[in-house]
């Protein structure tokens, strides 16, 4: 069965003319390190948004967290569908990150904690039991995405959650959202690459090249390389013609220089 994930688009999309444009009836990630479009958000998308933590950001730039400040933010924020990506520390055991979660200020359904993928299974497992939401985050050896060590490490986890699971969120991982039962994924690809589509040309709408590149991210296929798309996409693969190298069309996908990251 064919899963249709939600795509979160990160922001800020630049110049604020271009959030109006292409971001109304999308789903928007918000990120407390960057909240420069927070009202646009709010105003042009609704309830369609996720908050994320700014955990990631913080981390790589070195610079100390204030989760009270963060729950301060939120609290007028979390109306209707909103949610948010709970506090949780980069590389830290696992019991530091439980310790975040009972600090959590809102009801379960208003949060979603996070599992890094080297944590043990057996947190993740506790998790699903109590909060309607999870996300995945990709560290230690899995930290690339897409990599054989991440579809090992996903190949290895989605049969022990059974049929039965809490919405899962990939976190930075609108390349994958199809490869396994996500229900959603974020990506600054949007924000970061759409400018690339804007041209002067088009006089009707200025953000035509921007939408598309925003409906592609959107509808993106399952990849080949995921064990649980392979089988599905082998028998259509084999009915493309042949480029000059010998490489059928659409055989191959290279993350990065599509700007999925």
């Amino acid at each position: 069965m064919t899963t249709k994930p939600v795509i979160y688009h990160g922001t800020p999309q630049t110049p604020n003319a271009a959030f109006i444009g292409v971001m109304p009836g999308r789903f928007a990630c918000i990120s407390y390190a960057r909240p420069d479009q927070v009202d646009l958000a709010e105003m042009h998308c609704g309830e369609r948004i996720m908050y994320d933590n700014g955990a990631f950001s913080a981390w790589t730039k070195g610079k100390p967290t204030n989760w009270p400040a963060f729950y301060k933010w939120l609290e007028p924020r979390l109306i209707g569908e909103r949610w948010a990506v709970i506090p949780d520390i980069i590389d830290a055991p696992s019991q530091m990150q439980d310790g975040l979660l009972n600090e959590w200020p809102f009801s379960v359904e208003l949060g979603a904690p996070v599992w890094h993928t080297d944590e043990p299974v057996n947190r993740l497992l506790r998790l699903c039991e109590k909060w309607p939401r999870v996300c995945f985050g990709s560290t230690g050896s899995h930290w690339k995405i897409g990599g054989d060590d991440w579809r090992a490490r996903m190949d290895e986890v989605w049969p022990q959650l059974g049929n039965s699971h809490p919405k899962i969120h990939m976190l930075r991982g609108v390349a994958v959202a199809r490869d396994y039962p996500f229900d959603s994924a974020d990506s600054s690809s949007l924000a970061q690459n759409g400018w690339k589509r804007d041209t002067k040309f088009d006089f009707g709408d200025p953000w035509r090249g921007r939408n598309a590149y925003a409906n592609h991210l959107e509808s993106l296929p399952a990849y080949a390389g995921s064990r649980r798309a392979t089988s599905a996409r082998h028998n259509a693969n084999a009915q493309r013609p042949c480029d000059a190298q010998g490489i059928r069309q659409g055989e191959q996908r290279d993350f990065e220089g599509l700007g999925l990251w």
